[in-house]
Formats: C-alpha cells, structure tokens, sequence
C-alpha cells in the first residue's frame, strides 16, 4: 500500500517540455487534421500550428469561412479529435 506520495514539480516539467512529448503532441494534431480533412470538402485548408507555452502545444485550424457551421452542425473538430483518441471537454473557466 502506497503510504506516502510526493510530486515532483520539476520531473513533470520537465517531461511536459521534453522533445518526445512535442512529437506526441504534433503528431496527435496532424493525426486530428487529417480526420477533419476526411469530413470537409477537398482542398478545405486545415492548417496543423504547432507552438510552445510552458509545454509543447498545436492547434487544427479550418482556414474556410463555412468551419464554423460545419462544426456547429457536424462537430468536425470535435469528431476528428476523438477519433484520434483524443477527450474532448467543455472549456469552463
């Protein structure tokens, strides 16, 4: 039985900024990309950003004026990330 658990900040931190988690990251969003690419019509830009903050990050963008609706009507976003395996959750403040 586990009696005692200390977390190691700086361990977390350091696995959240590691170059192998990056490209887990990039290649889950370029994964979330080409199932979008599978739902819009073809030559849609979907445009896969990859960025840092205190960890690696991307975002799966829709470079098409209808995106909106597509995601209102069909969650394109939302189906493809979960496809990919990926929660997707309500952003609450």
């Amino acid at each position: 039985m586990l009696e005692s658990f200390r977390l190691d900040f700086a361990g977390v931190r350091e696995v959240l900024a590691s170059p192998e988690l990056r490209q887990v990251v990039d290649d889950l969003a370029e994964q979330v990309a080409t199932n979008v690419r599978a739902q819009v019509p073809a030559g849609t830009p979907v445009v896969v950003r990859s960025y840092t903050t205190d960890r690696g990050a991307a975002s799966v963008t829709v470079e098409d004026v209808r995106a909106m609706a597509w995601q209102a009507r069909d969650g394109i976003l939302t189906r493809a990330a979960g496809s990919a395996g990926l929660e997707v959750r309500a952003w609450q403040q």
